[in-house]
């Protein structure tokens, strides 16, 4: 049996995404901190595809030994998919930031990817179908004014996958690295990002995707035999390519 691993699954475009891959057949792993809203989101998905099995974790992967153990309880299950979507956003510049939430967000966007996505490429290269997709941002092609730290981990999250679907081609292996870059997106991303619950979107942006839009271009992603799935920040069209950034060639063909 094959599972969906898709972490930040609580809300926003990990909430959509579970129930976008429910639809496609999936069983699903969803990992997220908090437990009510997991099984809120594993009920409603029963409710229309009762045969799926869904495993719920919950971990705080801002933690580093939370990664490492919960990986290592998931090696008996057959991984098909991993989809990294836990990160937030923080919205101020770089001198009136708060360094413990930099740290936090250092610690969720760049090194809990880092890991989880090294943990799984080193198990499933040779995997034909396996596929790893990183969520990163519109921000992390193009920097955006009072969010330059935020960015930077988004640039990672880009850069850092780009890399890695090059270098499975080059070694001629079958897993898939591919990473979706959102723009505006309606979900408590702003919220945290501008530290207001009380944020509006409507306010905020002329133009936003739902979270039920971004998973849709995701399954776009996931179907197609492309590395990169972008919404341009200029007209929220999403696009399908090849790497994106400018990558040393030797040894290694283009995609």
């Amino acid at each position: 049996m094959k599972y969906t691993v898709i972490t930040g699954a609580s809300s926003g475009i990990g909430w959509e995404t579970a129930k976008a891959f429910s639809k496609q057949g999936k069983n699903l792993i969803l990992i997220a901190r908090r437990t009510e809203l997991l099984k809120h989101l594993k009920e409603e998905i029963l409710v229309d595809f009762p045969t799926l099995d869904i495993v719920l974790q919950t971990v705080d992967l801002s933690q580093e030994k939370n990664i490492f153990t919960l990986y290592n309880d998931l090696k008996s299950y057959d991984i098909e998919t991993w989809i990294n979507n836990a990160g937030f956003g923080y919205y101020h510049g770089v001198s009136d930031q708060s360094l413990n939430t930099v740290s936090q967000m250092l610690r969720l966007n760049i090194e809990a990817v880092t890991l989880l996505s090294t943990l799984y490429v080193t198990d499933y290269e040779n995997v034909a179908g396996a596929q790893l997709i990183n969520i990163s941002s519109a921000g992390g092609y193009k920097n955006v004014p009072n969010a330059v730290t935020y960015c930077a981990t988004k640039f990672y999250v880009s850069a850092f996958t780009e890399g890695i679907a090059l270098e499975l081609q080059a070694k001629g292996a079958p897993l898939k690295a591919k990473v979706l870059a959102p723009a505006a997106t309606e979900t408590e991303f702003a919220q945290i990002a501008n530290g207001s619950k009380s944020y509006d979107y409507t306010k905020g942006f002329t133009t936003f995707h739902t979270a039920r839009e971004i998973a849709e271009f995701l399954i776009k992603l996931y179907q197609s035999q492309e590395v990169v799935g972008l919404v341009d920040r200029n007209t929220f069209n999403f696009h399908l390519s090849g790497p994106l950034f400018d990558h040393y060639q030797t040894g290694i063909k283009n995609i």
